[in-house]
């Protein structure tokens, strides 16, 4: 079994460098220009499904790609993104400051402690692991081809579990791009890399 990982296309707040987590914000238009160039790329790839994010900018990524073929598209509540409680809403470079309580995010995921309201990366770590569990590998034997389009910290969680990484190294090798496609296979008993990102 097949499974492709990718992340929606951009937003606003990602053009702007803004932490989104739950705030639910849509696709800009050139979010909307890279989905459905992903859809044109995919378009002769059979999926039996699509798993979504309920939030809107990574629902609509998923309805884009998809284009006008029949795949059912299943949104599912452990596919949004990450929370960052009250940061949400600010830039990457107050982040990432040096007296900034949560700039281990990305250096040192390890070391990273959520602000208030937001999740911490064992709680991501957690909810992907299960999906994945309950959701995703169950199939391996009546489907070919799995997609899910979610988000940049959801997607490392996923990862995360796939390529048996730890805390430390939940980016492994980074964020992906907005509308960046990761490939895997499943053989039953473990997860295997795909070939290049698309």
């Amino acid at each position: 079994m097949e499974l492709y990982i990718i992340r929606h296309g951009q937003t606003v707040w990602n053009a702007e460098k803004r932490l989104q987590g739950r705030r639910d914000i849509e696709l800009n238009a050139y979010g909307r220009q890279l989905a459905g160039e992903l859809g044109e790329k995919l378009e002769n790839i059979p999926f039996d499904c699509i798993y979504a994010s309920p939030l809107i900018r990574a629902y609509e990524t998923a309805c884009l790609i998809r284009g006008h073929r029949n795949i059912p598209i299943i949104r599912d509540g452990r596919l949004k993104e990450m929370s960052f409680g009250v940061m949400e809403g600010a830039r990457v470079e107050e982040w990432l400051a040096e007296d900034c309580p949560y700039r281990f995010f990305f250096d040192a995921p390890d070391r990273y402690i959520p602000p208030e309201g937001g999740e911490s990366i064992d709680d991501v770590m957690a909810r992907t692991s299960d999906f994945l569990q309950q959701v995703i590998e169950p199939q391996y034997k009546t489907a070919a081809r799995i997609m899910v389009v979610a988000h940049g910290a959801l997607n490392k969680g996923l990862m995360c579990r796939i390529e048996s990484n730890d805390k430390a190294h939940f980016w492994g090798k980074g964020l992906q791009k907005n509308c960046e496609a990761d490939i895997f296979h499943y053989d039953g008993i473990r997860w295997h890399a795909g070939p290049e990102a698309i």
